[in-house]
């Protein structure tokens, strides 16, 4: 990777003009990478770069430092050629949507992520699929290149560890993940109120909506499968809003002791599905794949071209076919 890093450095010393990009329906872990990066290319080499959302950003996160700064992508010109790209933590090109436009335009790209299905379709890619989050693997590059963290940079990349990780709770949760998370704690993060930001701070018509969910949550083989379906009438009766009511329910559904794989198939439209999907141990991103999705062995996602009910039974028969339950 020592090659790969003396790119990152020279690109953005060489880059008058930067975007960052963040991912469809972003997490915490895109948006910390991405206003993290932000702060550090700001600090460390006096350039300010344009950040890219490319669709709502939940209130959550609005706490994030520089969050402000972020524009909708149907704000920037779609014919302006960037010097440099950097996508993070968009596991696909197509998972940036609109933005991919400016991506492949740009003089130069930059590929930053975790994700073991990222094929690497930047001009350089930092990939490290062993990493928690991306804001680990933007720590990492961090280090190795001696930049200066602020508080307000630990602030962004603290939170992308802590939501990937699910608290530290996950899986992916190694040695190097809770000392640079340590790391961030010595320029100031204050742990506790972070998590209060990130996990103490849902709405009530969330809270009831997800209670809702669980409740009608279906159980097959042997009760090892918990999905549930998300219509979007079931959101209009909960004063949906805009925000991802979604946020965390699969992890709901996974707790359950009997449960090895948790899915919810969220209506996009009559004829689109979004799944999100969970496992204990299975490696349930080979699902995901089938559907052109994607993600981690134990957290994929997909968007599938059938109705909720017909998602559900199309996702079975291949949990059956990969011979995971």
């Amino acid at each position: 990777m020592a090659m790969t890093i003396e790119q990152i450095d020279i690109s953005i010393k060489n880059s008058k003009n930067i975007l960052l990009v963040s991912h469809i329906n972003p997490d915490g872990d895109t948006l910390g990478s991405m206003c993290g990066l932000y702060s550090l290319i700001k600090d460390n080499y006096k350039k300010k770069c344009d950040m890219a959302a490319v669709s709502k950003v939940p209130s959550t996160y609005f706490f994030i430092p520089y969050i402000d700064k972020v524009k909708f992508i149907e704000d920037f010109d779609l014919s302006r050629e960037y010097d440099l790209v950097i996508n993070l933590d968009v596991a696909a090109i197509d998972r940036c949507s609109d933005a991919q436009i400016l991506f492949n335009k740009a003089k130069n790209t930059i590929n930053i992520d975790h994700h073991e299905t990222n094929i690497g379709y930047g001009k350089i890619n930092y990939i490290e699929p062993y990493a928690a989050a991306t804001a680990e693997v933007v720590v990492e590059i961090a280090n190795k290149l001696d930049w200066k963290i602020s508080k307000e940079t630990a602030i962004c990349l603290y939170t992308g560890i802590v939501t990937d990780t699910g608290c530290f709770k996950f899986s992916n949760t190694t040695k190097r993940t809770m000392e640079f998370a340590g790391q961030m704690l010595s320029f100031g993060v204050n742990p506790a109120e972070i998590y209060q930001l990130c996990y103490e701070s849902n709405s009530k018509d969330m809270v009831l909506f997800q209670s809702y969910s669980v409740n009608k949550a279906e159980f097959v083989n042997d009760d090892k499968i918990a999905y549930t379906i998300v219509y979007k009438k079931d959101l209009e009766k909960f004063n949906y809003n805009g925000e991802d009511f979604t946020d965390g329910l699969t992890e709901k559904l996974r707790a359950i002791k009997t449960t090895e794989i948790a899915f919810v198939v969220k209506e996009l439209n009559s004829t689109t599905s979004k799944l999100s999907m969970r496992s204990k141990s299975k490696d349930i991103a080979k699902v995901c794949s089938a559907f052109g999705g994607g993600g981690h062995k134990l957290a994929a996602g997909a968007v599938i071209k059938a109705n909720p009910q017909h998602a559900v039974k199309l996702i079975l028969e291949e949990i059956k076919n990969q011979k995971l339950c």
